[in-house]
């Protein structure tokens, strides 16, 4: 028995240098090169995933808020119990490499012919042991592992999903009450309009149509308030949600109070590897299908088990002796597969179409980081231009709203169209002006979750 156990033993640090025990390596030819487009290309590693989220919003009631998500949000309180589900299986998965014990004692009382019963008993312990040799359990052990840090990388993704929600819900809260303010300020300039129109109707300066367009007008303006104020409460609720709380209202702050950095550092595409949870998700499940086809491999080789038993009886065969004597035995055992060959190719095919696919799955999942940092990127560059162009288009129309106002009161050259013309466009540039404020807030959330942010 030993000198088979031993040739056994030769036989697997020969087999040592097969597949069967290589660890997992990036494949040479998933590259991060131009990832972002050229002319995003940089090569200063800093990056804003960085830096703490709470140096990133710095509105005081915004991190209140992503605090209490944190805490209460019942999607992640679920991706922690997975990860206690894949710690315990990793734990399992480590103590295949130790021997199983069981204990098993027996005892019961014999007669013959109504004879005096005789009682006979037996305690012992017997132990089970796989030698790893052909690298079974190791491979279940590393696919395990890697299946452990999965979840991990799974709790970080909700983690900064919930920073990024929280963040653009509460933000939309802000746009909502600035344009609610803009709107209902304008609503009071139409009652006044539409007071002045009736005024000018009287003394026989406009019309009865006039005085109409500009009523139906000043009704608009009412109703979408009232769009508004139902935005609002549908983001409160939803915003509530998150957070695990019932519906109710949300303390804010205001748009106008709001500041973010200047200078946008996006880093080096390489760093998208070690930040962004999905992309190191797809590497994990492309390094857990790599050890499941190193366990399938290993599935050809034979499974060698040792085992024995020890303890204590008084049944010796046919006769009873008291006090009882030490029970020992030893047995090694060598399973070798030789019917079911053709089972065990088709489950290493299986395993191999399974490790390529996770490794598309890998590259699809760098190649859409990439895409979504370029995109977000964009849209903070196109939205700081927009509102420099906002401000100057408001700036224009405020004049022009003051100038047709003094002509119409003053000129008969000036009709009431041309009033409200101005006036509707100068509303529709102050609620355009708040949209590009909030879409580049939403660009730099965008931003800072398709970097990895949130890791602190």
């Amino acid at each position: 028995m030993k000198k088979q156990i031993i040739l056994l033993a030769v036989a697997g640090i020969a087999f040592s240098s097969c597949d069967v025990y290589n660890k997992y390596k990036r494949p040479e030819d998933m590259t991060v090169e131009g990832l972002y487009r050229q002319d995003m290309e940089v090569e200063d590693t800093t990056s804003i995933a960085t830096l703490p989220w709470r140096e990133l919003f710095t509105d005081p009631k915004l991190q209140s808020l992503i605090e209490q998500a944190l805490e209460g949000n019942t999607d992640l309180q679920s991706a922690q119990w997975r990860i206690e589900e894949a710690k315990a299986t990793l734990n399992a998965a480590r103590l295949a490499y130790l021997p199983s014990f069981m204990l098993t004692p027996q005892g019961g009382v014999s007669s013959f012919d109504k004879s005096k019963g005789t009682w006979t008993y037996t305690g012992v312990v017997s132990a089970s042991w796989e030698i790893d040799i052909f690298g079974k359990l190791t491979n279940a052990n590393r696919r395990s592992k890697a299946l452990y840090l999965q979840s991990m990388e799974y709790e970080q993704a909700v983690v900064t999903s919930l920073i990024a929600n929280v963040s653009n819900l509460y933000y939309s809260l802000l746009m909502l009450d600035a344009q609610h303010e803009i709107s209902a300020e304008t609503a009071d300039k139409w009652r006044e309009t539409v007071r002045t129109m009736r005024a000018m109707k009287n003394a026989g300066m406009t019309t009865e149509a006039g005085v109409a367009q500009a009523e139906a007008n000043s009704f608009a303006v009412e109703s979408s308030l009232l769009d508004i104020k139902r935005q609002i409460r549908e983001a409160e609720n939803a915003l509530s949600i998150i957070l695990g709380n019932v519906p109710g209202a949300i303390e804010r702050g205001t748009l106008k109070g709001q500041s973010f950095p200047e200078e946008l550092t996006i880093g080096v595409p390489l760093q998208l590897l070690s930040r962004r949870p999905d992309v190191r998700t797809a590497e994990l499940s492309l390094t857990s299908a790599f050890y499941n086809t190193n366990a399938a491999r290993a599935s050809f080789y034979p499974s060698i088990t040792l085992g024995g038993t020890a303890g204590w009886t008084n049944s010796a065969g046919s006769a009873i002796i008291n006090p009882g004597k030490l029970l020992l035995s030893a047995v090694g055992s060598l399973t070798q597969p030789l019917f079911n060959k053709g089972q065990n190719v088709a489950q290493l095919k299986i395993a191999k179409a399974q490790q390529e696919e996770a490794k598309l799955a890998f590259q699809q999942a760098l190649l859409n980081a990439g895409s979504e940092v370029n995109n977000a990127l964009t849209q903070v560059q196109t939205a700081r231009g927009k509102t420099t162009l906002r401000s100057g288009q408001i700036t224009s129309l405020e004049k022009a709203v003051n100038s047709t106002q003094l002509l119409m009161q003053h000129s008969t050259s000036t009709s009431y169209l041309e009033v409200l013309t101005a006036q509707q466009s100068l509303l529709s540039a102050q609620l355009q002006q708040i949209a590009d404020q909030f879409d580049e807030i939403q660009g730099i959330i965008n931003l800072y979750q398709a970097l990895g942010g949130g890791r602190d």
